[in-house]
């Protein structure tokens, strides 16, 4: 009765996770307009990394040892090139698209894994990317006059996305979900403030309210992912994670009218099955839950 209830609130908790991260998306589309996406970027970041000082307070300065501060860069470098890629998506894609779109990672993520940490990829999972992929060709629709590019950036997104995944789980013997996190933070907002200064966009308080909306929707969905992997495995909500698709095409409708063409509606029932397929099949060890940066 307990993992029933467990499962009930995670999957409760998933869902409203997934609405604040389509939240975040129509921030963006809001401010994508009179900023560019190195600004939005570099404040989502420096905000974020607000959040954590009083946890670094309460810790103290000794918290922030790490052995691992190669992979903390690395990390934050592919994660600040993901996220660039992702804001630009939710800025000139219809929603529903974007969001379905980033949630293509479960495809590259056994690959990443394959390759870098030799993990078997099983049969299920081999044929759920390939299904993916299917899907993917179908929301590209290679039968227009031209491929949309930023279908390629979101899809070069979500393969960074997986990447920093990987890494991830690379450091997870030694580093907690905080450490980590607050890592991201710290050298995401270094990286990202050199495209943000070069572009040389000023800010009026308006905008910078919004870019305070878009620090807490989306610290707000991360933190409420964290909780949910905590109460059940993630293969088991796995599903859930494609909700924001749907709201998205909810929002999107409502909001600025958006219409989602035949092609593009097959492609997201072909990628959501086979990415729930995906994350499904693959047998991961039980890690602590670190949030998802690219959001």
């Amino acid at each position: 009765m307990m993992k029933t209830n467990n499962f009930i609130i995670g999957a409760a908790l998933i869902l409203v996770s997934e609405m604040f991260l389509v939240l975040s998306g129509m921030v963006i589309r809001q401010v994508s307009a009179e900023l560019p996406t190195e600004m939005i970027v570099f404040f989502r970041n420096l905000l974020g990394l607000m959040l954590f000082l009083p946890w670094l307070v309460r810790k103290g300065p000794s918290v922030l040892h790490t052995t691992k501060l190669r992979f903390h860069l690395m990390r934050a470098g592919v994660g600040v090139t993901a996220m660039t890629c992702l804001f630009y998506t939710w800025g000139q894609l219809p929603l529903a698209q974007a969001a379905l779109l980033k949630q293509t990672a479960p495809f590259f993520t056994p690959l990443v894994a394959f390759w870098w940490l030799k993990e078997r990829i099983r049969l299920q999972v081999k044929l759920a990317i390939l299904v993916g992929f299917i899907g993917v060709a179908f929301i590209i629709n290679p039968q227009e006059a031209a491929i949309n590019i930023g279908i390629l950036i979101a899809l070069t997104g979500a393969c960074l996305g997986a990447l920093a995944k990987v890494t991830v789980r690379r450091m997870t013997d030694t580093e907690s979900p905080q450490l980590i996190v607050f890592y991201f933070a710290f050298f995401a907002a270094l990286l990202s403030a050199i495209p943000a200064w070069l572009t040389g966009a000023g800010l009026t308080l308006i905008q910078f309210g919004w870019l305070v909306v878009l620090a807490a929707t989306s610290t707000v969905a991360q933190l409420l992912l964290s909780k949910a992997y905590g109460m059940a495995p993630a293969g088991q909500l796995a599903p859930y994670t494609y909700g924001s698709v749907a709201m998205a095409a909810l929002l999107g409708w409502l909001v600025w009218g958006e219409v989602l063409g035949l092609n593009t509606l097959l492609g997201i029932l072909l990628v959501s099955c086979a990415g729930v397929v995906a994350m499904v099949g693959k047998r991961e060890p039980v890690i602590k839950p670190a949030t998802d940066p690219v959001l």
